[in-house]
């Protein structure tokens, strides 16, 4: 069994919610990742995906001077580093992420874990999930599978998003990050 720590990426480029969506495209770019923690000082307060910038912001017609947190999504789901992997692979299998911001019990930005992360750094246990997890990640939601707006918005209705929650939340059932 391993923990989030022993498998996670330490290395974590950050955006502020003050900084622009130009500026963090360009590192999303230079680091080619699709996702950015969004972080006050070490306090993760969401995130910023490369599908925030292009729906969110450009499709509306924003220009790459608007403030990330105009953008970014609030209420990013999380797990601390002590976390079992195995517990928060399903949990992102659910929520139907592949990659999920890691903090210590300060409550820090420590990490990031990747569904690459297990598969290459998890034990032979987290690896045989990690088809489950994948297949879990892959369902597309009511509103994904959907082909009109009203559709869309009927199912946005019905099953809440990670954009709409005011809060960061944890991915395991404890309480929220403050």
């Amino acid at each position: 069994m391993n923990r989030v720590q022993e498998v996670m990426s330490r290395d974590v480029v950050t955006v502020a919610p003050s900084d622009t969506i130009g500026r963090a495209a360009q590192l999303m770019d230079r680091y080619d990742v699709g996702s950015l923690p969004v972080c006050d000082g070490h306090k993760l307060v969401g995130i910023l995906t490369d599908r925030d910038i292009t729906v969110r912001a450009l499709a509306v017609g924003m220009m790459p001077d608007t403030l990330v947190r105009e953008v970014a999504s609030h209420g990013a789901e999380w797990c601390f580093d002590d976390d079992d992997v195995d517990a928060i692979q399903r949990q992102m299998a659910i929520a139907q992420l592949r990659r999920m911001p890691v903090i210590d019990h300060q409550h820090r930005l420590v990490g990031m874990l990747s569904l690459g992360d297990i598969a290459t750094r998890g034990d032979s246990v987290s690896r045989d999930e990690l088809a489950n997890t994948l297949e879990g990640i892959a369902q597309p939601t009511a509103r994904s599978a959907s082909g009109s707006r009203d559709a869309q918005a009927e199912a946005g209705a019905q099953q809440p998003s990670r954009a709409r929650q005011s809060k960061p939340r944890r991915a395991a059932s404890k309480p929220p990050l403050h």
